[in-house]
């Protein structure tokens, strides 16, 4: 049986979950990620994607999240989200409405940097669409 640990999801709006859990896959910017009780420390930023976290008791709930930050210690994690929604919760024109307000940025930048940033972000996001309505 796999220890527990402590599990943090938090956006600006609210704290989502905070509760001993078994596992979480997050999506870090370099890959998903599975983080385990007794995880080296680590320090990654996250991309829009879906958080699977399995509860000490079993149960599995989804939350969608926005970018962020996962702080890994051997002890917990704690997940800080620009923004996140349970899966549930999340309505089905939220994401078409991301995306066109980051199309709409894209158009108005002049800096390439930000317009390769802006075009990444709309590729995530598309993604993540086809993810989560499939469901």
């Amino acid at each position: 049986m796999a220890d527990n640990f402590n599990f943090e999801l938090v956006s600006p709006e609210r704290l989502l979950l905070s509760e001993m859990v078994t596992e979480v896959v997050i999506p870090a910017t370099e890959g998903e990620m599975t983080v385990m009780a007794h995880h080296a420390p680590t320090m990654t930023t996250i991309k829009p994607g879906v958080v699977s976290v399995r509860s000490a008791s079993g149960k599995k709930q989804d939350y969608v999240v926005f970018g962020g930050f996962a702080d890994i210690l051997p002890t917990g994690c704690t997940l800080l989200a620009e923004s996140a929604v349970p899966v549930e919760e999340l309505h089905k024109d939220e994401l078409t409405r991301r995306i066109e307000a980051a199309r709409k940025e894209l158009e108005d930048t002049e800096l390439h940097e930000h317009k390769s940033k802006l075009e990444h972000f709309i590729m995530e996001l598309t993604h993540l669409r086809g993810v989560v309505q499939q469901d």
